[in-house]
């Protein structure tokens, strides 16, 4: 299965979810990086890991395909 068949498979609803989540960090992570005040250095810290963790999460959520999805591709592939 190619990276843009994956991409563009149905997604589980669990793992929908989690994009969502992964998104929401990554929007709260840049609003506090974007931040037009000086903040501690902890606080900016903090902003960058939310950043990374919900790029990290809506990505791996986003290539998550559905398992009945995954086992016809892989029939296929193997000429089943």
């Amino acid at each position: 299965m190619t990276i843009r068949k994956r991409a563009t498979a149905p997604t589980p609803k669990f793992f929908k979810v989690l994009r969502t989540i992964g998104l929401v960090f990554a929007a709260a992570g840049g609003s506090i990086l974007a931040a037009p005040i000086a903040l501690p250095a902890l606080v900016t810290s903090v902003g960058g890991y939310l950043v990374v963790a919900g790029g990290v999460a809506s990505a791996v959520s986003q290539l998550t395909v559905a398992d009945a999805i995954l086992r016809k591709t892989q029939d296929d592939y193997d000429g089943k």
